[in-house]
């Protein structure tokens, strides 16, 4: 099979591919990044990730892309950004498992560029258009009002009756409320765009 590859204006979403995890590690393993993941990741965590994100790549031909700028010139060009794309939901706690999941992990320098929402909006459209999701879900920390304002600006609605407390995460980390958008809805506001 093809290997997944999609593209934006400026971006390149992109399968894993042997040695990503260690370029990625260095780019978005920083306390910035992970200050609301739990913190940085020592070796042993960062390995659990890439069986991760692996397995899903596998076994349901989508997970959280790779997420490169493309080489234009521009700011970053050429460079690994972090990942963006889909999974299920698996989170303990969670009381909707396999609902596919939207995420993004962006390294420091790549924030308020619009990176994340350019990838978002080519995951949900993935989502929605190839893999045939009839309501995709966003879960971020109560606190990380980065991602859940990325999610309003997205068009998903707030649903608070899913929210959980992720066990594998000490309070506050692990307060995490939920958002969704559904198909229709995605495709009601892209023709709107």
């Amino acid at each position: 099979m093809a290997e997944l590859r999609i593209e934006t204006a400026r971006l390149v979403l992109r399968e894993w591919r042997e040695g990503d995890i260690a370029r990625f590690a260095e780019v978005t393993n920083t306390p910035a990044v992970m200050r609301w993941l739990g913190g940085v990741m020592d070796a042993e965590k960062v390995a659990a990730f890439e069986t991760r994100v692996l397995d899903f790549q596998q076994r349901l031909g989508h997970t959280f892309w790779i997420v490169e700028r493309r080489d234009d010139g521009g700011a970053l060009a050429g460079e690994m950004l972090g990942f963006c794309g889909l999974k299920v939901i698996d989170a303990p706690g969670a009381g909707f498992p396999g609902e596919m999941e939207i995420g993004w992990r962006l390294r420091e320098e790549a924030w308020g560029q619009g990176y994340a929402r350019e990838a978002a909006s080519a995951s949900l459209d993935a989502g929605f258009d190839r893999f045939g999701a009839a309501e995709i879900f966003a879960l971020t920390n109560i606190e990380n009002a980065g991602s859940w304002g990325l999610m309003l600006r997205l068009g998903m609605a707030r649903r608070e009756a899913l929210d959980f407390v992720d066990p594998r995460f000490v309070p506050p980390i692990g307060n995490t409320i939920v958002h969704s958008i559904t198909a229709d809805a995605w495709h009601a506001r892209r023709g709107a765009d």
